[in-house]
């Protein structure tokens, strides 16, 4: 099988909407008018018709002998405008002692964040269950290829990178976090108010406290919840810590999940990727193993797999057939970054006394 990234068409409406249906994302929906309306704001994004607060790029994974898309990913150039503000909840801490006693507690307290020249934020990652343990690693695949987007088109988006992890949830997608803090101040349920903030963020504002929240006045499940990651959203967790993302000591609003970031420069794809020109050469060695994306010179059209190559200096040749999964020939330019990052330390957010 053969397998490539690109940017997602309007004709590809039926795959994704059949993909989506397996999953529960706000930022991908499964309904179908809604997610025709985020294919024509992705269309007109990589035109260039759209200003960088409105633009989203879908991404799509084909599998190419079926043409059946098994995968998907989406960049939002910012998240978090003027007109549409992005917010969060900054985890502080707060020393109290009483002389008296002569002892001290640290409180660790939610502060509300609003913020109005917002990063890039990544998102929408979705892989076909009957895919994910393909040795192609296929997940990675559609979450690193947009990094290479961003290192070829970096002018359209901002120099921040966020991406919002699910925390846990209960088998009924309930929030913990949600009924202790957000319904109590908004009195909607947690499916309703997360849709309805895609769009509206005034009720926000206006309804939650200014004041900071301490978190042990909050009940022990919603504690525990807030700044951890679910079950299935880890492995995209550990992924993107290997390419540098960080904690921001922040978390959602919405469900207490964690924000990780990382400054665009600084992500080990863009900081590693490098253009070289497709070679061939005489008895090739086929043995590093890369990611390989070509843009057309409009920034319309996008390709990226993953390969095993032959670098010398600035050149690399890969299979002859791979050529055409890229829309490039011999002696064009591809850039390229590696397919194999470090896994990093233990970084588990501590949890003790919250």
């Amino acid at each position: 099988m053969s397998f490539r990234v690109r940017r997602c068409h309007l004709d590809d409406l039926e795959g994704l909407s059949n993909l989506t249906k397996q999953f529960d994302l706000l930022n991908l929906p499964s309904d179908r008018n809604r997610l025709l309306q985020k294919l024509e704001k992705s269309e007109a994004s990589f035109r260039g018709d759209l200003d960088k607060e409105d633009s989203e790029y879908i991404f799509v994974l084909e599998e190419l002998e079926s043409q059946t898309i098994i995968g998907s990913s989406l960049i939002m150039a910012k998240h978090g405008s003027e007109k549409i503000p992005h917010s969060s909840f900054e985890v502080l801490k707060k020393n109290h002692f009483s002389d008296d006693l002569g002892i001290g507690f640290i409180h660790k307290v939610l502060k509300l964040k609003i913020n109005t020249n917002g990063p890039t934020e990544i998102g929408g990652l979705l892989v076909d269950r009957s895919y994910r343990t393909r040795p192609e690693k296929l997940g990675k695949l559609i979450s690193l290829s947009r990094f290479l987007y961003i290192a070829q088109a970096p002018n359209r988006f901002e120099d921040n990178i966020l991406c919002e992890f699910t925390p846990p949830l209960t088998e009924q997608g309930r929030s913990e976090f949600w009924e202790a803090v957000g319904r109590r101040f908004t009195g909607l349920p947690y499916q309703e108010a997360d849709l309805f903030s895609q769009t509206h963020k005034e009720f926000i504002t206006s309804l939650f406290p200014e004041q900071e929240i301490y978190l042990c006045l909050l009940d022990t499940p919603a504690r525990a919840s807030i700044g951890r990651v679910g079950e299935q959203t880890k492995p995209a967790q550990h992924l993107l810590e290997s390419v540098g993302f960080e904690y921001l000591k922040e978390v959602d609003p919405f469900d207490g999940g964690p924000h990780y970031g990382c400054h665009k420069n600084k992500i080990e794809v863009i900081k590693s990727a490098k253009q070289m020109r497709l070679k061939e050469f005489s008895n090739p060695v086929y043995k590093e193993p890369v990611m390989i994306s070509s843009l057309s010179p409009d920034g319309t059209d996008f390709y990226c797999i993953s390969a095993v190559a032959d670098i010398r200096d600035d050149e690399i040749m890969i299979a002859p057939h791979q050529f055409k999964l890229i829309d490039s020939v011999l002696g064009e330019s591809v850039l390229v970054a590696p397919f194999k990052y470090k896994k990093p330390k233990n970084k588990e957010i501590s949890h003790e006394s919250w």
